[in-house]
């Protein structure tokens, strides 16, 4: 949010001194005092309004904005995300799935192969609408296995988010390559080569040593399967088609804006009705809305549960996903309050003049971003549009230009913490508090920057021999 006719005068010092004061009290006030997260955030989030110098007036108008921006992108995801992992769960299909997957890769392998899954939903669907849709799965598997969560858990959302970070046609790598004129298809590529094996290491060894080392207990989010459900349990294909349709729909939206942007499709298709209507329906909440929808026939009214019996268990699901919404609304409040503030573009000046490697600059202004501020995205497109006049002029390869994408979206994934919307809502879904979130989602997400990065180093690195 910019507020007119207001500049900011301070400077990047004082203002990275007050950002590193405001997550220090907010880390006191939630892990030392106990405070409930949703007042704290509040209460740091106007504290830092004001610390930072936003006019008086505008503050709380601020604080909505970063709020309701948040609320826009998940509420209703969760929402009806939640709605279906409840329908799913209670009608015996989350327990069908896990005994389809452990069947095939055995009790030991279940892990891998709900990060494999999560893979696949991953490349074309968000972050958090992914994580929520494998959600009954996950918790179905971790209820049957034991273990606890994060055994399960953490490869499955470390999955969704190296696909969120290093694959088009999620929106960082996107801009980015916009940004630097990458090939798309290049950067697909890289993204691949990066992915995979930063998943392998970064999220399924890691979930797996995490969950030897924390054993939480499996969150009652999503309710349990009826006995009448498990005496009678939908089938496999059943499931699968409802999970995948939310996928199809999704991919229909992306390729549509490929084809367009491509060329493949002439520029006025665009403003066709049959074009719009599509991508309106690819849009994730529709898809989400659509495939609840079928779900109410297939696993309720097909299957005899009544009007009445549906509209309560669609009820039962919105309370326990309420304090996650609130939560990761507030998460992203205090990110708003820490942009609006001038923060990232403070630290984006006094980055941009250091006289280091292309590579290396993208990764270290990125991710110094991202600690200051919170947004992957923001972090990831303020550092493409700072270096990309220096991309222009380098001469670089197409490989290479792409090796440089991969390398600023690492950046933007390292170190998510408490002015991240995301922090709050694994933790919130995992049934995490502060502190353990900080010790296994956190260094995760940086562990998958990290090792993103010398992957992207040693794309480059080839890619200049090769050219």
């Amino acid at each position: 949010m910019t507020i007119e006719g207001w500049t900011q005068t301070l400077s990047a010092g004082p203002l990275l001194l007050i950002a590193a004061v405001a997550i220090g009290v907010l880390l006191f006030l939630i892990i030392r005092l106990r405070m409930h997260a949703l007042l704290a955030l509040i209460l740091v989030s106007l504290g830092t309004a004001f610390a930072t110098g936003i006019p008086a007036n505008q503050v709380v108008p601020v604080l909505i904005n970063g709020f309701g921006t948040t609320l826009g992108t998940v509420a209703l995801l969760v929402g009806l995300g939640a709605m279906l992992g409840r329908i799913v769960e209670t009608s015996g299909g989350a327990k069908v799935l896990a005994d389809y997957m452990i069947g095939i890769f055995g009790e030991k392998r279940a892990p891998f192969a709900l990060g494999l899954a999560s893979l696949i939903f991953g490349f074309p669907i968000f972050f958090d609408a992914g994580l929520v849709v494998m959600l009954p799965v996950v918790f179905a598997v971790a209820h049957r296995l034991g273990g606890g969560v994060l055994r399960y858990g953490l490869p499955a959302a470390g999955a969704f988010s190296v696909m969120h970070i290093y694959l088009p046609p999620h929106p960082g790598p996107v801009s980015a390559s916009a940004f630097f004129e990458a090939n798309i298809g290049l950067v697909t590529i890289a993204g691949l080569i990066t992915a995979i094996p930063t998943w392998y290491l970064t999220a399924y060894l890691y979930g797996l040593w995490t969950g030897k080392k924390l054993h939480l207990p499996v969150p009652e989010l999503l309710g349990h399967a009826t006995a009448e459900a498990e005496s009678h349990p939908p089938r496999f294909r059943t499931i699968m088609g409802l999970l995948l349709l939310p996928l199809l729909f999704i991919f229909i939206n992306t390729g549509l804006n490929t084809a367009a942007s491509a060329g493949v499709l002439p520029a006025s298709v665009k403003d066709e009705q049959w074009f719009q209507f599509l991508r309106t329906l690819g849009e994730t909440p529709v898809a989400l809305l659509i495939t609840v929808f079928v779900a109410m026939f297939v696993l309720g009214a097909r299957r005899g549960v009544h009007n009445g019996v549906l509209e309560n268990l669609l009820e039962s699901s919105l309370g326990p996903v309420c304090s996650v919404i609130l939560i990761t609304g507030a998460g992203g409040m205090f990110g708003g309050v820490l942009r609006t503030s001038g923060i990232g573009d403070a630290l984006a000046d006094v980055l941009g003049n250091m006289g280091i490697p292309l590579i290396l600059a993208g990764f270290l202004i990125s991710s110094i971003l991202r600690i200051a501020q919170g947004s992957a995205t923001v972090a990831l497109t303020t550092t493409a549009g700072l270096i990309a006049p220096g991309v222009a002029a380098a001469g670089m390869n197409g490989m290479q230009v792409a090796a440089l994408v991969i390398a600023a979206a690492a950046g933007s994934v390292v170190a998510s913490h408490v002015n991240d919307a995301g922090f709050w809502m694994v933790g919130r879904f995992f049934g995490m508090d502060v502190k353990t979130t900080l010790k296994t989602w956190t260094v995760m997400e940086t562990l998958i920057g990290v090792m993103g990065f010398g992957i992207s180093v040693a794309i480059f690195a080839v890619a200049g021999l090769a050219g």
